[in-house]
Protein backbone atom coordinates (compact mmCIF):
# COMPACT_ATOMS: atom_id res chain seq x y z
CA UNK A 1 0.00 0.00 0.00
CA UNK A 2 1.54 3.71 -1.03
CA UNK A 3 1.13 6.00 1.76
CA UNK A 4 -1.98 7.87 2.32
CA UNK A 5 -2.56 10.84 4.14
CA UNK A 6 -5.54 11.10 6.45
CA UNK A 7 -4.51 14.73 7.35
CA UNK A 8 -1.75 16.62 8.20
CA UNK A 9 -0.82 14.89 11.45
CA UNK A 10 -1.76 11.20 10.73
CA UNK A 11 -1.40 8.72 8.15
CA UNK A 12 -2.17 5.16 6.58
CA UNK A 13 0.43 2.19 5.64
CA UNK A 14 1.44 -0.97 5.82
CA UNK A 15 2.16 -2.16 9.57
CA UNK A 16 4.15 -4.83 10.81
CA UNK A 17 1.14 -5.77 13.18
CA UNK A 18 -1.57 -6.53 10.47
CA UNK A 19 -1.90 -5.24 6.54
CA UNK A 20 -2.28 -1.31 6.80
CA UNK A 21 -2.15 0.23 10.07
CA UNK A 22 -2.21 4.26 11.02
CA UNK A 23 0.75 6.34 12.11
CA UNK A 24 1.20 9.92 13.59
CA UNK A 25 3.49 12.53 12.34
CA UNK A 26 3.32 14.40 15.24
CA UNK A 27 3.51 13.60 19.01
CA UNK A 28 0.22 13.45 20.42
CA UNK A 29 -1.24 13.87 23.87
CA UNK A 30 -2.50 11.33 26.66
CA UNK A 31 -6.54 12.15 26.13
CA UNK A 32 -6.35 13.70 22.97
CA UNK A 33 -9.10 12.71 20.42
CA UNK A 34 -7.59 11.30 17.83
CA UNK A 35 -9.45 10.46 14.81
CA UNK A 36 -13.51 8.98 14.92
CA UNK A 37 -14.52 5.59 13.92
CA UNK A 38 -17.64 6.53 11.06
CA UNK A 39 -19.34 4.75 8.78
CA UNK A 40 -23.26 3.90 8.96
CA UNK A 41 -25.50 3.21 12.06
CA UNK A 42 -27.12 0.19 11.74
CA UNK A 43 -29.52 -1.92 13.99
CA UNK A 44 -28.24 -5.07 15.57
CA UNK A 45 -30.39 -7.46 13.51
CA UNK A 46 -28.82 -5.55 10.31
CA UNK A 47 -25.02 -6.09 12.14
CA UNK A 48 -25.69 -9.52 12.90
CA UNK A 49 -26.80 -10.19 9.18
CA UNK A 50 -23.73 -8.31 7.64
CA UNK A 51 -20.95 -9.84 10.04
CA UNK A 52 -22.41 -13.22 8.71
CA UNK A 53 -22.51 -12.69 5.00
CA UNK A 54 -18.69 -11.05 5.69
CA UNK A 55 -17.52 -14.10 7.26
CA UNK A 56 -18.94 -16.58 4.59
CA UNK A 57 -17.07 -14.54 2.16
CA UNK A 58 -14.02 -15.28 3.47
CA UNK A 59 -14.53 -18.63 3.62
CA UNK A 60 -13.97 -18.85 -0.26
CA UNK A 61 -11.63 -15.60 0.07
CA UNK A 62 -9.45 -14.79 2.65
CA UNK A 63 -8.77 -11.48 1.55
CA UNK A 64 -12.12 -10.32 2.20
CA UNK A 65 -12.38 -11.21 6.23
CA UNK A 66 -12.19 -7.84 7.61
CA UNK A 67 -15.59 -7.15 9.19
CA UNK A 68 -15.47 -3.18 10.49
CA UNK A 69 -18.90 -3.47 12.24
CA UNK A 70 -18.18 -1.31 15.61
CA UNK A 71 -20.68 -1.76 18.46
CA UNK A 72 -22.03 1.48 19.40
CA UNK A 73 -24.98 1.03 22.14
CA UNK A 74 -27.26 -1.86 23.13
CA UNK A 75 -29.77 -0.60 20.06
CA UNK A 76 -26.67 0.37 17.21
CA UNK A 77 -23.88 -0.72 15.65
CA UNK A 78 -21.56 1.57 12.81
CA UNK A 79 -20.24 -0.06 9.75
CA UNK A 80 -17.18 1.27 9.08
CA UNK A 81 -16.88 -0.70 5.81
CA UNK A 82 -16.28 2.49 3.92
CA UNK A 83 -13.08 3.91 2.12
CA UNK A 84 -13.62 7.25 3.81
CA UNK A 85 -13.29 5.47 7.49
CA UNK A 86 -9.75 5.49 8.11
CA UNK A 87 -10.07 4.90 12.20
CA UNK A 88 -11.10 1.39 10.57
CA UNK A 89 -7.44 0.78 9.22
CA UNK A 90 -6.52 1.29 13.38
CA UNK A 91 -4.94 -2.41 14.23
CA UNK A 92 -5.23 -4.08 17.57
CA UNK A 93 -2.69 -4.20 20.42
CA UNK A 94 -2.36 -6.38 23.31
CA UNK A 95 -0.20 -2.96 24.02
CA UNK A 96 -2.39 -0.52 23.20
CA UNK A 97 -1.18 3.15 22.89
CA UNK A 98 -5.36 4.69 22.49
CA UNK A 99 -8.37 3.87 23.67
CA UNK A 100 -12.31 4.06 22.57
CA UNK A 101 -14.35 6.93 23.85
CA UNK A 102 -18.07 6.10 22.57
CA UNK A 103 -20.56 8.93 24.01
CA UNK A 104 -23.33 11.20 22.58
CA UNK A 105 -23.54 8.48 19.51
CA UNK A 106 -20.00 8.63 18.97
CA UNK A 107 -16.91 5.97 18.44
CA UNK A 108 -13.56 8.12 19.01
CA UNK A 109 -9.93 7.05 19.24
CA UNK A 110 -8.41 8.88 21.79
CA UNK A 111 -4.73 8.55 23.48
CA UNK A 112 -4.78 6.27 26.20
CA UNK A 113 -0.98 7.70 26.84
CA UNK A 114 1.45 10.55 25.08
CA UNK A 115 2.45 9.04 21.61
CA UNK A 116 5.46 9.81 20.10
CA UNK A 117 5.50 10.61 15.72
CA UNK A 118 6.20 8.32 13.96
CA UNK A 119 4.16 5.48 15.62
CA UNK A 120 1.46 3.02 15.05
CA UNK A 121 -1.65 3.86 16.81
CA UNK A 122 -3.19 0.69 17.73
CA UNK A 123 -6.26 0.11 20.70
CA UNK A 124 -7.28 -3.06 21.68
CA UNK A 125 -10.47 -4.37 19.66
CA UNK A 126 -11.42 -6.37 22.89
CA UNK A 127 -12.93 -9.22 21.37
CA UNK A 128 -15.07 -11.57 24.17
CA UNK A 129 -13.77 -15.09 24.86
CA UNK A 130 -16.53 -16.97 22.88
CA UNK A 131 -14.36 -18.36 19.63
CA UNK A 132 -10.82 -16.30 20.64
CA UNK A 133 -9.33 -19.16 18.96
CA UNK A 134 -10.68 -17.50 15.56
CA UNK A 135 -8.62 -13.95 16.15
CA UNK A 136 -4.76 -14.53 16.56
CA UNK A 137 -3.12 -11.39 17.49
CA UNK A 138 0.43 -11.01 15.79
CA UNK A 139 0.61 -7.35 17.45
CA UNK A 140 4.35 -8.52 18.44
CA UNK A 141 4.78 -6.35 21.89
CA UNK A 142 5.88 -7.75 24.84
CA UNK A 143 2.56 -7.92 26.47
CA UNK A 144 1.07 -10.04 23.54
CA UNK A 145 -1.30 -12.98 24.75
CA UNK A 146 -1.69 -14.57 21.65
CA UNK A 147 -5.31 -13.59 20.58
CA UNK A 148 -7.18 -10.33 19.94
CA UNK A 149 -9.07 -10.07 23.28
CA UNK A 150 -10.11 -7.75 25.94
CA UNK A 151 -7.68 -7.88 28.97
CA UNK A 152 -10.66 -8.77 30.88
CA UNK A 153 -10.48 -12.22 29.50
CA UNK A 154 -6.86 -12.53 29.36
CA UNK A 155 -6.43 -14.77 32.39
CA UNK A 156 -9.67 -16.99 31.77
CA UNK A 157 -7.87 -17.75 28.82
CA UNK A 158 -4.45 -18.60 29.94
CA UNK A 159 -6.37 -21.06 32.09
CA UNK A 160 -7.64 -22.55 28.81
CA UNK A 161 -4.59 -22.69 27.48
CA UNK A 162 -2.45 -23.78 30.12
CA UNK A 163 -0.37 -20.90 30.35
CA UNK A 164 0.64 -18.98 33.53
CA UNK A 165 -0.15 -16.15 34.29
CA UNK A 166 2.53 -13.28 33.35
Amino acid sequence: MKTIVINKDIFAKNSKIHSNGVFTRIDIEKGTKIIEYIGEKITKEESEKRCDAMLEMSKSNPQLGAVYIFELDDEYDIDGNFDYNFARLINHSCSPNCEIDISDGHIWIVALRDIKAGEELTYNYEYDLEDYKDHPCKCGSKNCVGYILAEEHWPEMKKKEGLSDK
